[in-house]
């Protein structure tokens, strides 16, 4: 069983409404049993009119903890274009759960969800499942504002196929963060890093990649900084990351199964250093649960293994709500919206388009960025090159090896 927090948003008015789903366990990526229903016709590209006939109410689904993000600038939008959307209601889940919420609804036809806030996870298993618009394909004209994507950001809608569209984007990691009362002079090369936790065993750890950002960013990233043949192959390219993770295991005590606990460890002192990205690495220290005691570095030579959220609309959507949708995320997509991702630094930095600067976020980030962001990590980010995560089956084939070879007996399956 899971709780799912719906907020309904109306101009002016907001309430919570605390809703129990029952059966939608990270499993439900199977097919279900037929619903009885014929699966709709997909609406038409010369269907879908430049405005909806009427305001529309939307429901958005985030699974990837997205609307910290996007919620202020679609507030904006909402309260600014009240004939085009009327009022949003949120409902949050795991990306797991994608198919389990969104497939029964496409199949039979009755959509509740009519905006899903994923990361490439929850999309790809969209995709696989034949859930989604091909959004950029047929309305590509209409989002004329992806051409001002910054760099990385394109490169990781390449990944979308057209499904989606990117909404936020970071450069992720990888990252280390440490209590400089414990480590005197932080690894620069992860043959240091080996040094010191073999020097400390128990001191240094990570989440399970296939639970933790943070964990998946080190597994990825790591083929780059040690030369490895393919560093898109973990199967056959990797062979100097799971030898050295190998060889690092032997100084982890345990893999927890999220970064929640990762983040608890490093704050009640059971570890002195762990891999961490941008976001995770600011954001817990503006809410109190790390101390801003703790200090970041970075391998003298590494490259960013990027992030982002997109926007991915469930097939069978009218034409009036696919119209307001193509508006709000033409929308978001400006400059002076889409700066409002700088949020605390939980997705840092954040805005996926040129020109959407610091300067333009709201007052308060700006204050909380200036008082726990990293100066040095805007010229990171511009010097160091940067490349988008493994593909969907490639990163299941790496969970599944370090699972095998890395994992086996120091963490608990979900």
């Amino acid at each position: 069983m899971r709780t799912i927090r719906t907020r309904t948003r109306h101009r002016g008015a907001a309430a919570v409404v605390v809703v129990t789903a029952l059966g939608l366990a990270a499993g439900a990526c199977a097919p279900p049993a037929d619903s009885g229903g014929d699966a709709p016709a997909a609406t038409a590209a010369a269907d879908v009119p430049e405005t909806p006939s009427e305001p529309v109410e939307l429901h958005i689904l985030d699974v990837a903890g997205n609307q910290k993000l996007t919620e202020p600038m679609i507030d904006e939008f909402v309260e600014n274009n009240p004939d085009v959307i009327s009022s949003v209601t949120w409902e949050t889940g795991g990306a797991p759960d994608v198919t389990g919420i969104v497939k029964p609804q496409v199949d039979s036809g009755n959509l509740s969800v009519d905006l899903v806030l994923t990361g490439n996870d929850g999309l790809s298993a969209g995709i696989g499942q034949d859930l989604w618009v091909p959004v950029v394909d047929d309305f590509g004209d209409r989002l004329s504002n992806q051409e001002n994507y910054l760099e990385p950001a394109a490169a990781m809608q390449d990944l979308a196929e057209g499904y989606g569209v990117v909404v936020t984007y970071y450069p992720s990691g990888p990252l280390l963060q440490y209590d400089p009362a414990a480590v005197d002079d932080p690894p620069s090369t992860p043959q240091e890093l080996l040094e010191w936790a073999e020097t400390n065993p128990g001191k240094f750890g990570y989440a399970r990649p296939a639970n933790s950002g943070p964990g998946r960013t080190f597994l990825m990233g790591l083929p780059y900084i040690l030369g490895d043949e393919d560093p898109q192959d973990p199967e056959n390219g990797w062979d100097k990351t799971w030898a050295y993770l190998e060889d690092l295991g032997q100084y982890v005590d345990n893999y927890p199964t999220g970064t929640g606990q990762v983040v608890t460890n490093v704050g009640d002192g059971t570890w002195s250093m762990i891999p961490t990205t941008t976001g995770w690495e600011i954001e817990p220290r503006t809410d109190g649960r790390l101390p801003n005691t703790l200090e970041a570095a970075a391998f003298d030579d590494f490259t960013w293994v990027t992030d982002a959220h997109y926007a991915a609309i469930p097939k069978g959507q009218s034409a009036d709500k696919i119209a307001a949708i193509l508006l709000l995320l033409q929308d978001v997509l400006t400059p002076e919206q889409n700066a409002k991702a700088y949020d605390h630094g939980y997705f840092y930095p954040g805005p996926a388009v040129e020109g959407a600067t610091l300067d333009k976020a709201p007052e308060e980030s700006q204050q909380v960025l200036e008082e726990y962001g990293r100066d040095w990590y805007d010229d990171l980010i511009a010097s160091e090159p940067s490349t988008t995560p493994l593909a969907p089956d490639a990163m299941v084939t790496a969970f599944d090896i370090w699972d095998r070879k890395i994992g086996a007996g120091k963490y608990t399956e979900e």
